[in-house]
């Protein structure tokens, strides 16, 4: 099976531009305030490599983003789609209700929430669904029940946190049984530190499904991202080449990480399969 090349993060990257991210809707504040920064950021990541991409959706729900959210979230999906070939596919970004680490605000009802933004989002013509970012399996589980009822291929991507320590493997790999056989075609470990992610891919490979991994590049003086690290992108890519070894079909960056992690991907997966180059 072919390895499928993720985006690395949109929030890391507008900071990087000098765009303030700022407030609770975070990086969707941009779509209206900074739309070409956001375009000019998928088609980095395209050129470096990247076939999937994100939309900014991640903020443009209606309790973080507030009155517009719909409009937000229709305006992030046709920035991305218009920057990007048309060959590749673009993802709907679905994130928890709340805080991604903060398991104990998930709400009551979430799913329905969820599926607000789920219509909305296979409405304005993404190609796939990514529930990303959840540490609370229940809620996850919600979420990609919603994103499935749109009809539309679903990605679930679950996170330990920044310090690995909000959802252990044994969490994962429960929760990513169940929505494999709900019929969640790629389950990913992301947002947790690249070199404390082992354990989570690590369970993931056990069971034998399709899964994905895209780490944040952790500490900001650990060697690895945040601008801080000349070498940075070529050893999180040696990274992720192990992720990759392990039976990984998905690949990506989170935060911390850059174009350049994302262009230092592409370069080790080349090297590792001409027929890619």
């Amino acid at each position: 099976m072919d390895v499928v090349l993720l985006d690395g993060p949109m929030g890391t990257e507008l900071a990087r531009r000098g765009v303030s991210t700022g407030g609770r809707a975070w990086s969707a504040t941009a779509i209206d305030e900074a739309p070409e920064v956001i375009q000019a950021i998928h088609a980095d990541y395209a050129a470096a490599g990247a076939t999937v991409h994100t939309a900014n959706t991640f903020r443009t729900t209606p309790r973080a983003h507030g009155a517009g959210w719909a409009r937000a979230a229709r305006r992030a999906v046709a920035l991305a789609r218009g920057a990007v070939p048309a060959q590749h596919r673009i993802a709907g970004s679905i994130a928890p209700i709340e805080d991604c680490y903060h398991p104990e605000r998930s709400p009551p009802g979430a799913g329905a929430l969820h599926a607000r933004l789920a219509s909305v989002l296979a409405d304005a013509g993404v190609d796939l669904l990514l529930c990303e970012t959840f540490p609370h399996p229940g809620e996850a589980l919600e979420a990609s029940r919603a994103a499935r009822a749109t009809g539309l291929e679903t990605w679930l991507a679950l996170t330990a946190g920044p310090d690995a320590d909000l959802l252990s493997p044994a969490e994962l790999a429960r929760t990513a049984r169940i929505a494999w056989d709900e019929g969640v075609s790629r389950v990913l470990i992301n947002c947790t530190p690249a070199r404390a992610i082992a354990p989570w891919v690590d369970v993931l490979a056990r069971s034998g499904a399709p899964f994905g991994v895209y780490a944040n590049a952790g500490a900001r003086d650990g060697g690895l991202g945040w601008g801080n690290a000349p070498e940075g992108p070529t050893r999180y890519a040696a990274l992720a080449i192990d992720w990759v070894r392990a039976g990984a079909v998905v690949i990506g960056g989170c935060c911390g990480t850059s174009v350049a992690h994302t262009q230092a991907m592409a370069l080790a997966l080349a090297a590792r399969d001409p027929q890619r180059r």
